[in-house]
């Protein structure tokens, strides 16, 4: 399997920890990841607010760029706002004339929008993946109670994102599965964590990650699993006013990347879970030691 890659500009910085983990988990099963080169931010999540050309143009320019270069690929991303930016363009391209026009003017380059955008939980859910995982998985997390957090812009609008379901999306818990971990029924799935309001209107937002982490709990989770590098950030950052708000403990939250990372036999150091900031890694070994595994990480 051979993908054009958007990385987007969290992988470079807060979210360092979901790339390794992504390079580490795409090397072992097979996925070849091809940089789009000279790929540049995708407006997510104030461009597009502030001009409509911009918001379709800035997330078009890379996938132009990768339809050129490497015509035969599709391309992934793991951000969710990448990927509803990106496939909300090739969405317009398709289907607006208008839109493709003011896309191609804006960017000085033809955009067919011939090829696919995916997520990773696209491409991992997929038969050929989920085999190359289940070959590669050598330390299970048996006993490790997992909320699948999929957010808002993985699986809407559904137009867009061609999601199956928008309100009990599976993708995720079945990936999750593969690892030995246990995805619970839990009733936030999709829920909003507020997203860049996080900053802007913390009266309003904060409580969305409050209620997020608090149904986890309640259903019996102790680690929320994510597949977007803002939800991570807004549900881990914010756990000290959880805490003072609810009186309840703070819970470690994953990528699912990093998961399937741990399975497969990373260490801690070598997709940084150190950079997490809530302790991560402690949730994961004592997962390996219910498991009979005794490896540390």
């Amino acid at each position: 399997m051979r993908y054009s890659y958007f990385p987007g500009c969290s992988m470079e910085s807060t979210a360092k920890s979901y790339r390794l983990a992504t390079e580490y988990v795409m090397g072992r099963i097979g996925v070849e990841l091809v940089e789009i080169e000279d790929w540049n931010c995708c407006g997510a999540t104030s461009a597009h607010t502030l001009s409509a050309a911009m918001g379709l143009a800035l997330p078009a320019r890379p996938l132009a760029m990768a339809e050129l270069r490497e015509p035969g690929l599709d391309i992934v991303t793991g951000c969710a706002s990448c990927y509803a930016r990106l496939r909300l363009s090739m969405h317009k391209a398709r289907s607006d004339k208008a839109a493709k026009y003011l896309i191609e003017n804006v960017i000085a380059m033809p955009y067919e929008a011939k090829r696919e955008v995916y997520s990773f939980l696209d491409v991992l859910s997929g038969e050929e993946a989920a085999a190359a995982i289940k070959a590669k998985v050598t330390r299970r997390l048996t006993g490790l109670k997992a909320a699948c957090y999929y957010g808002c812009l993985n699986v809407r609008p559904a137009e867009v994102t061609g999601a199956p379901d928008r309100e009990n999306p599976m993708a995720m818990d079945r990936i999750v599965g593969l690892t030995g971990a246990e995805a619970v029924d839990w009733a936030f799935k999709t829920e909003c964590c507020g997203a860049a309001h996080q900053n802007d209107a913390a009266s309003v937002s904060r409580p969305l990650v409050w209620r997020i982490l608090k149904n986890a709990q309640a259903n019996g989770a102790e680690a929320v699993v994510t597949a977007c590098p803002m939800c991570s950030l807004n549900l881990e950052m914010r756990q000290g006013g959880y805490r003072k708000h609810t009186g309840l403990p703070s819970m470690p939250v994953f990528s699912v990347l990093e998961l399937l990372a741990v399975a497969m036999g990373a260490s801690a150091r070598q997709i940084a879970l150190e950079a997490h900031h809530v302790p991560a890694a402690k949730a994961l070994a004592a997962a390996l030691r219910r498991s009979g595994g005794g490896v540390a990480i």
